[in-house]
């Protein structure tokens, strides 16, 4: 939705990844503009309200699927309500964020909150030439990310023309007329003619938790590994759902749309009749701003701190093709491991352009359980168009790799 406002992807019926009428070809009963209001577990039906006639009708399943997703973190504040502040989860807030713009000229832009949807729609407001702010409440954007790499991202933000306002968190709106006019900090006011909200999300469990469906620390779905629930008949799937952390062990929420197709088609077979497992998450993920490119997959230092694991960690500065080739830039790696014994527990990249799919390399070692050893000896390709001679990944694990099995030290 970001790459439609910055005017990237010009049709937006193209994000939609199948129409309703498709479904119908298909032979699905497929009913939008309907809500579900209540789930009668015990019965096995469903309470529907069609949104235009608002009349209500009860239907039967034999299995339900949940797939209720995630909604935005929006808080309340004073002036919320005002009009020009807008959220980026549907299809909807999209499309009428982009219409609030034109028609009334908006010129200055605050965004709130710098993780990746906040990032995206700086990028998104630039292209569209708006004077650009962001609020975030640490010291370094990308909390997914520990705070040496997140400050790398603050440097270009700042290069790029956004005007960052780290440390500061939002305490209210202030609006003239029914329409927003500036976002307030504990410290300042920042004039606004539009503002979005990019505070995260939480699982919309809470149909499923009216109905007795058990719901984790996290507020996900409770689901087994082949998504079903503790109740008879019903799975759920996507962001409503907790899910195991690969390295944790943890049930942990994670709304991410590569994980949520993964538990969809898991749901779908085995309700089909097959037999599917969901083998759980590291969490991987992937953006960019301007040319910047930003990855992580598995546990930072913070998390890994936070749980009181000894762990090491490897970091280089480098480049993403051979230095001498035409076209190449820089790229910082980072890779935590166990101290005792070398097991991969993380990785975070940040760098120019073909730096940042290099953490798949990093998630398939972490799912595959290597050590920084087998990381580094890894048999990789390579040409001067693509990476050195030893890629950045490896250069970073035999950083790390030479402090396995040492007396924990500052880092």
């Amino acid at each position: 939705m970001p790459y439609y406002i910055g005017g990237l992807v010009d049709d937006a019926d193209s994000l939609i990844a199948r129409s309703p009428e498709a479904f119908r070809e298909q032979g699905i009963d497929v009913r939008t503009r309907h809500e579900v209001e209540e789930i009668d577990a015990e019965r096995r039906t469903v309470l529907v309200r069609d949104l235009g006639t608002r009349e209500r009708s009860t239907e039967p399943y034999d299995n339900l699927v949940i797939a209720t997703g995630a909604e935005p973190a929006v808080p309340d504040l004073p002036g919320i309500q005002a009009g020009g502040i807008f959220k980026m989860s549907w299809m909807h807030d999209m499309l009428a964020l982009d219409q609030y713009l034109v028609e009334h000229q908006c010129r200055r832009a605050v965004i709130v909150g710098g993780g990746y949807i906040g990032i995206e729609m700086a990028e998104a407001l630039l292209l569209r030439e708006l004077e650009t702010t962001l609020i975030h409440s640490r010291r370094a954007v990308m909390p997914s990310l520990d705070e040496d790499l997140g400050l790398l991202i603050n440097g270009t933000l700042t290069d790029e023309g956004v005007n960052l306002i780290t440390s500061q968190r939002a305490v209210g709106f202030e609006a003239r007329d029914g329409r927003v006019t500036a976002v307030r900090t504990e410290e300042a006011s920042y004039p606004a003619d539009i503002v979005i909200l990019c505070l995260g999300t939480r699982p919309r469990s809470d149909l499923a938790s009216a109905a007795g469906v058990p719901v984790g620390p996290s507020g996900g779905i409770i689901v087994n590994d082949r998504m079903m629930t503790a109740k008879d008949g019903i799975c759920a799937a996507g962001d409503c759902t907790e899910m195991r952390h690969l390295v944790t062990g943890e049930q942990v929420s994670v709304a991410l749309g590569t994980i949520a197709n993964k538990q969809g088609r898991i749901c779908g077979i085995n309700l089909a009749g097959g037999d599917a497992s969901f083998p759980g998450i590291l969490g991987t993920a992937i953006t960019r701003f301007c040319d910047l490119e930003i990855a992580r997959t598995g546990l930072n230092e913070r998390q890994l701190i936070r749980r009181n694991i000894d762990y090491v960690a490897g970091k280089i500065e480098s480049s993403t093709r051979s230095g001498y080739f035409p076209g190449s830039s820089s790229i910082t790696v980072k890779v935590t491991a166990e101290r005792e014994t070398g097991k991969l527990l993380g990785g975070q990249i940040v760098g120019g352009p073909g730096a940042g799919k290099r953490i798949d390399t990093l998630a398939t070692a972490l799912f595959s359980g290597l050590t920084l050893t087998d990381l580094e000896y890894l048999d990789l390709s390579y040409a001067p168009p693509f990476s050195p001679v030893w890629d950045p990944v490896q250069i970073a694990a035999r950083i790390g790799a030479r402090q396995v099995g040492s007396p924990k030290t500052a880092i």
